[in-house]
């Protein structure tokens, strides 16, 4: 496929996800092509030259959480519950809240995982985007909910009319990920807050903001003001992402403390987590130069893939995290086993009928591998 034929069908892709807005209970206009070369078996295989599949931090862990890991592998014997204590106090200073607004957690999706589960939405529906992240998502569809989804506006944000006239006297929860995957698009901040607010009076509203700290101005975009406010709004947050921490699993809610001696009362949290992980979260939170670090060279990386796609002629979404979605007019699952065989690792989706990509950023080596290698995909 020549340069010329991808660019005008690479922009007939583009608005695709943007048709007028709608709720549907039905069929989600967002499915997942899975590498049929048997990658998902044996990741990271030798053959991925490139692992550009789960936005993961090729930067991280910090070299001062790499130590505090170290240091604390000696008190292994021992249990961590003064460790997640220290945490937690760490958190709540950070976010600008008392601790017992916060609850700790192996990783944002446990968060996301429970929440699903307690607000009991067997007996009613969910409402979020879509596309969207699926973890709640689909814990929620397993367990019976119904899933009352709304499709993104036209400039890739959350439709916040469409998702507030979506609500009815069965949701149970809303739920909005900001920034938003697999998108990388960001909501209004104040225009989110004032959804958060009036929403919340009649259902739990969950942020997820597992890729807000990619932003330069973090603490003007959460939307964890609300719930200083007293508002029934949880935000998540993961040391996945900035961190560079996706394989020590360490994330944690911010929420009302009602909510949190709820999740108290039914999982004992402190016993699903690392000392280990938990000393290098805290050695991590602490390292504001390693995340700074992390935040120049994902938008230098960001920059980079920005201009190999326009040479080849194609369209993307402009991000504010640590990947870049694109559409591609071309077949998925062909697409994807071409990219493995070349050893390049990405995500493909079908967003309402039309292909994706979705890579995520990595050493500027690994970019320049992704675009040699997608130039000759497409060329085929």
């Amino acid at each position: 496929m020549k340069q010329a034929s991808l660019a005008g069908a690479g922009l007939l892709a583009f608005p695709s996800l943007n048709a007028a807005p709608a709720a549907s209970p039905h069929r989600p206009g967002f499915r997942e092509y899975l590498p049929s070369l048997e990658w998902e078996r044996s990741l990271p295989a030798p053959e991925l030259k490139a692992r550009l599949l789960a936005n993961e931090n090729p930067w991280g862990p910090s070299p001062q959480a790499r130590l505090a890991i170290m240091e604390s592998a000696v008190e292994g014997n021992r249990y961590q519950h003064q460790a997640a204590s220290a945490l937690r106090k760490e958190i709540a200073a950070f976010e600008g809240v008392s601790e017992d607004h916060i609850v700790v957690a192996p990783g944002s999706s446990d968060i996301l995982e429970k929440m699903a589960i307690m607000h009991y939405l067997e007996e009613g529906n969910l409402v979020t985007a879509d596309p969207a992240y699926m973890s709640l998502i689909k814990t929620a569809r397993q367990m019976g909910a119904q899933w009352n989804k709304v499709k993104l506006a036209a400039d890739w944000s959350h439709d916040l009319e469409g998702m507030a006239s979506a609500i009815d006297k069965h949701t149970r929860l809303v739920y909005i990920c900001n920034p938003n995957n697999p998108t990388g698009t960001l909501t209004d901040p104040d225009k989110l807050r004032d959804f958060c607010r009036t929403v919340s009076k009649d259902v739990p509203v969950f942020v997820d903001e597992a890729y807000l700290e990619f932003l330069p101005n973090r603490a003007k975009q959460t939307m964890v003001k609300t719930i200083q406010e007293g508002h029934n709004v949880i935000v998540a947050r993961t040391f996945s992402k900035i961190h560079g921490m996706a394989g020590l699993r360490v994330g944690y809610g911010v929420m009302q403390p009602e909510m949190r001696q709820q999740v108290d009362g039914i999982w004992r949290n402190n016993m699903s987590l690392c000392k280990t992980s938990l000393m290098g979260a805290m050695a991590s939170l602490r390292d504001t130069g390693f995340q700074e670090m992390s935040r120049e060279k994902t938008a230098a990386a960001r920059e980079q893939t920005y201009v190999g796609l326009e040479k080849l002629g194609l369209e993307y979404v402009p991000s504010h995290t640590s990947f870049i979605l694109f559409p591609l007019a071309v077949e998925g699952q062909a697409f994807l086993d071409d990219m493995f065989a070349h050893g390049v690792g990405v995500r493909v989706f079908d967003v309402h009928g039309k292909t994706h990509c979705r890579v995520s950023m990595g050493t500027p080596e690994e970019i320049d591998l992704f675009l040699e290698s997608l130039g000759s995909v497409l060329a085929k």
